[in-house]
C-alpha cells in the first residue's frame, strides 16, 4: 500500500486529516493530561524547521510503549500536525499492519512498515533510505522492540546504521531518550494487558541530544581496511562461504558502497555502538529527571 504514502494520494487530503487528528490526539495526551518536560527541545525544532535543504534528519530514541510514537512528539512547540514537516517513522508490520484499513491509516501517518527478523536489506528499508534521500525527516527505534525494563539502552540493531551509510547525503543524527512512556502505556496494566487508552497525569522527561554527524568516506576507508587485514591475517575464514550465500543470509552484495560483509558488519557495529553510548547517557538523564519532577 505503498501509494498511500504518497503526497499526490487524493490531493493529500487524507494525510492531512489523518496527521491534523493524530497530532491533535497527541498534544491532548502529552502536553495537557500527562506532566511532561522537554529539555534541548530547540535543537530539535531547528533541525526540523531549519535544517540545510536537501539534508536528511535521522532521529533516534528507545522504546519504551507502543505509543512512544506519535506520543513523544506531542509537546508544545513540535510541529506534529504538520503533514510535511512531520517525521516519517519506521513500524513494526505485525502490530500496525495486519489488516487494509490500519495499513491504510498508519500508511497516510507517514509510517513505513518494517518486518522484524527479515534484515537490513528488506523491501521496505529501501522505502527508508528513499524518503532519506529526499532529505526527509526519519525517526527509528533502533532497540527494535519495546522495553519497560529499568536497564540500559539494549544493543541496537543495525538497520539505523546501514541507512546512515547508503544515504546519497550523509543523514544529520539527532538521538533522543525518553522515561515514563511506559506508565503511560504499561504493557501489562490490567489483567496483563495494556490499557485501552493511554493514562494520564504521569511525568513524562524527553532529553533531546547533540546532532550527530558522521564521516563516512573516512569510516568507509577504514572498514575495507579492517576487513581486509581479516582476510590478510585468516581471521574472517568462512568470509567467501558467507558470501555465497549472501542471498538467504541477508547480506547481498553491492548495496553498500561496494563493501563485503565483513567490512559492512564492522561499520554497522561501530556506528550502533557511538548511538548507543549516546542513547544511554541521555536515557539516565531522563530517568533521573522523570524521578525528581
Amino acid at each position: 500500500m505503498e501509494w498511500a504514502a504518497k503526497d499526490t494520494h487524493l490531493r493529500g487530503i487524507p494525510r492531512r486529516i489523518v496527521m491534523s487528528a493524530g497530532g491533535a490526539f497527541t498534544k491532548l495526551v502529552t502536553s495537557f493530561l500527562n506532566n511532561t518536560q522537554v529539555h534541548n527541545k530547540d535543537t530539535l525544532l531547528h533541525l526540523i524547521k531549519s535544517r540545510p535543504s536537501g539534508t536528511p534528519l535521522i532521529t533516534v530514541s528507545n522504546h519504551m510503549s507502543t505509543l512512544d510514537d506519535p506520543l513523544m512528539w506531542g509537546f508544545k512547540g513540535s510541529p506534529v500536525m504538520d503533514w510535511k514537516r512531520a517525521r516519517w517513522t519506521l513500524t513494526a508490520e505485525d502490530i500496525c499492519f495486519t489488516n487494509p484499513l490500519l495499513s491504510y491509516f498508519f500508511r497516510l501517518g507517514k509510517c513505513i512498515p518494517i518486518t522484524r527478523g527479515a534484515g537490513i536489506y528488506q523491501t521496505n528499508m529501501n522505502e527508508a533510505l528513499d524518503r532519506i534521500n529526499e532529505g526527509e525527516w526519519l525517526h527509528t527505534f533502533p532497540e527494535g522492540k519495546i522495553s519497560q525494563e529499568r536497564g540500559p539502552i539494549r544493543r541496537l540493531k543495525w538497520g539505523t546504521a546501514s541507512l546512515i551509510v547508503r544515504a546519497s547525503v550523509t543523514p544529520i543524527v539527532l538521538p533522543i531518550a525518553h522515561s515514563g512512556f511506559e506508565k503511560v502505556m504499561p504493557e501489562k496494566h490490567w489483567f496483563g494487558r495494556r490499557p485501552f487508552i493511554p493514562l494520564c497525569l504521569k511525568n513524562i522527561s524527553i532529553v533531546v541530544g547533540q546532532p550527530m554527524e558522521f564521516d563516512i568516506p573516512t569510516l568507509l576507508q577504514r572498514a575495507e581496511s579492517i576487513s581486509r587485514n581479516l582476510r590478510l591475517s585468516g581471521k574472517a575464514e568462512g568470509i567467501e562461504a558467507d558470501r555465497n550465500h549472501s542471498n538467504s543470509s541477508g547480506w547481498p552484495s553491492g548495496l553498500c558502497k561496494g563493501l563485503d560483509e565483513s567490512a559492512q558488519k564492522w561499520l554497522f557495529a561501530h556506528l550502533s555502538e557511538q548511538i548507543q553510548n549516546v542513547m544511554q547517557k541521555l536515557y539516565m538523564k531522563a530517568r533521573s529527571l522523570n524521578q525528581t519532577s
